[in-house]
């Protein structure tokens, strides 16, 4: 399989040990390889890829660097089917602005990977095409929704992927899979070529080998756009300037809510591991309190699914996307068309969301979860009033097994639990994997405040080298 970093990859391209041709072939033959048995990959163009590396200019931050793209990102002239049969035989005829940042600092978008339909899930297994595994164990889920980006990332099938975190979709996948998963701040990447499931919500991010490898894809990604309204015109930054850096003295927040009982022991372990890794560096960890965490899944179900219900009424099989055949009426094309061409998740928050802001109901459940989406922003900003940065769990436990019919939906939802506070509150949050022997992938969220991602990779990768002994 193809490990390696980018900076790996980068030092052998510019040396000529490899040519990003040859780079693009080693990767097609690990996916070859591999793929049939983790399914992380929707499609790939290797004509398309080769073509690219002729011209690759080494000199650019990425030059030469293949990269996988999640399936829900617009890649011009590529399938962009958010895993769904109702997109099933769209082609993008346009690049996202992340991919179009990518291609501008040499990168190679090479292959679509595989993910939950339309971003709605947290195990990998809603996908319309077949469910992704996780290279760790095949038996179980790889996370979710980006769960093929980072498959391929942990299973060596790609170097480095595009994700994006709508409730945790970069962090949990990346947790279970054992590798690294920023979510930027929002608004911090342009959601431009991102097909929408809750917009307040979204955010394009990557999945990496390491937290120097995030740093130098978030350099490229970041940026204010003038094709998404919400995009920030925050300066941008040099994020791999931090890392190295001593984070003596640095003040870390422990929420007591997520000291729950319902941890899982590896996840325990993998909390109080951390925790001795940062003292020993310097940093000084104290339990903090966010009043409202038992809220937040209840409000991010409400929001997220209606943001999702109005989203997706553009897809009504007139346009584009799956028709239904025969001929009926309007309001019957209509149904058959959604009927056949969304799973039952999507479906399932789509009636959500129509429910919630339906006339008589909005009142009682939208109107108060942005009410509580306030309160929890809130929690955060006078958190760190207190503290630079707050550490907690990715998720409760581990990777689940696949196809897993003890668990509700309900129970899926609330595996989120650790994650979705981020995108209420739109911080960045990083995953790094906490390795433990003989167990499964584990990891560890840190946040920081919004556009702290300099200070927040700083510790990161402070801990992630602490972690790696």
């Amino acid at each position: 399989m193809l490990f390696g970093t980018i900076a790996h990859w980068r030092a052998q391209l510019q040396s000529g040990a490899i040519s990003p041709t040859e780079l693009v072939e080693e990767l097609d033959n690990s996916i070859a390889a591999r793929d049939p048995q983790i399914h992380a990959y929707l499609s790939r163009n290797k004509e398309a890829a080769l073509q690219a590396a002729t011209c690759a200019d080494l000199s650019l931050p990425l030059g030469g660097i293949p990269l996988a793209i999640k399936d829900n990102i617009c890649v011009q002239g590529e399938p962009t089917r958010c895993a769904s049969k109702m997109l099933e035989n769209f082609v993008s005829p346009y690049d996202a602005t992340a991919v179009t940042r990518l291609r501008a600092a040499g990168a190679i978008p090479f292959g679509r990977t595989n993910m939950d339909e339309f971003a709605m899930g947290s195990a990998g297994e809603n996908s319309a095409f077949g469910p992704t595994h996780n290279p760790a164990d095949p038996d179980r889920v790889p996370g979710g929704s980006s769960s093929g980006s980072a498959a391929a990332v942990a299973g060596g099938m790609a170097i480095a992927a595009l994700g994006s975190d709508t409730g945790g979709s970069i962090r949990q996948p990346a947790s279970h899979c054992g590798i690294v998963g920023l979510k930027p701040t929002y608004g911090r990447v342009s959601r431009y070529g991102l097909v929408a499931f809750a917009s307040s919500l979204d955010q394009i991010g990557p999945l990496t080998q390491d937290v120097a490898d995030a740093a130098t894809l978030l350099n490229v990604l970041c940026g204010h756009d003038a094709k998404d309204s919400t995009s920030s015109p925050q300066p941008t930054e040099d994020f791999c300037a931090g890392l190295g850096r001593d984070i003596r003295g640095l003040r870390i927040g422990l929420p007591k809510e997520y000291l729950s009982s319902g941890n899982a022991p590896e996840v325990r372990a993998a909390l109080e591991q951390s925790i001795c890794c940062l003292t020993e560096l310097g940093a000084e960890v104290t339990e903090i309190s966010l009043p409202h965490t038992e809220a937040v899944v209840s409000a991010y179900y409400i929001i997220a699914c209606a943001e999702a219900s109005s989203n997706l009424a553009r897809f009504d099989g007139i346009r584009y996307g799956h028709r239904a055949e025969g001929n009926m009426s309007l309001d019957a094309l209509y149904s058959k068309s959604r009927e056949a061409g969304f799973g039952a998740e999507v479906k399932r928050r789509i009636i959500l969301g129509t429910y919630v802001l339906s006339g008589g109901y909005y009142d009682a459940y939208y109107a108060k979860a942005q009410k509580v989406r306030a309160l929890v922003a809130q929690d955060f900003t006078r958190a760190f009033e207190q503290v630079d940065l707050i550490l907690g769990p990715v998720a409760p436990t581990p990777a689940p097994k696949l196809h897993d019919t003890q668990l509700t939906p309900l129970q899926v939802y609330l595996s989120d639990i650790y994650t979705i506070p981020a995108n209420l509150a739109g911080l960045p949050g990083i995953s790094l994997p906490c390795p433990q022997a003989g167990c499964l992938p584990t990891g560890i969220q840190l946040l920081a405040p919004p556009f702290a991602e300099t200070r927040l990779l700083q510790a990161a990768h402070a801990l992630e080298c602490a972690l790696k002994g």
